[in-house]
C-alpha cells in the first residue's frame, strides 16, 4: 500500500494510518481504494478485534485532495459517478464494519476527513485537534 500503513498488534488492534502527510493526508482514488480494501480485509479477519484509523504527521485528514478533484473536472459524468460511488463504498464499509472502530485524531480534520470520523464508532482527539 502506498497511501496507508497497516499494523496489527498481539491483541488484535489493527491501526490503519493515512500516509500522505505532505498533503495533510488528503484522500485520492488510490487512498480510497486502499482504505476500502484494508477495511474489508479487517472485517473478514478473525485476528482483528478492533480498528483504529489515524493520520501520519500533524493532520488527521484534510478531506479530498484538490489536485485529484481538479482532475475530475474533465472526467465524464459516468466517471465522476463511479468515483462518488467508490467514496460512498468506503464510508459505508467503515460505518458498517462488524468490529469496533476508533478515529484517533492527532491534528486537523476537514471536509471528507470528518466523514471518516463520523463513520467510526468512537473518536479520540488530542487537545490540539481542530475540526472544520
Amino acid at each position: 500500500m502506498q497511501t496507508l500503513t497497516s499494523n496489527t498488534d498481539h491483541r488484535g488492534v489493527l491501526t490503519l494510518t493515512l500516509q500522505r502527510p505532505e498533503v495533510h493526508n488528503a484522500f485520492d482514488a488510490r487512498m480510497i481504494s486502499e482504505l476500502t480494501a484494508a477495511l474489508t480485509a479487517a472485517d473478514a479477519s478473525k485476528a482483528v478485534r478492533i480498528v483504529v484509523v489515524t493520520g501520519a504527521g500533524k493532520c488527521f485528514s484534510a478531506g479530498a485532495d484538490m489536485h485529484w478533484m481538479r482532475s475530475l473536472v474533465d472526467a465524464s459524468e459516468a466517471d465522476n459517478h463511479a468515483d462518488a460511488l467508490r467514496l460512498a463504498r468506503l464510508m459505508r464499509t467503515l460505518n458498517y464494519l462488524s468490529k469496533p472502530t476508533i478515529a484517533s485524531i492527532n491534528g486537523s480534520a476537514f471536509g471528507g476527513g470528518l466523514g471518516l470520523i463520523a463513520a467510526c464508532d468512537i473518536t479520540i482527539a488530542a487537545e490540539s485537534a481542530r475540526f472544520g
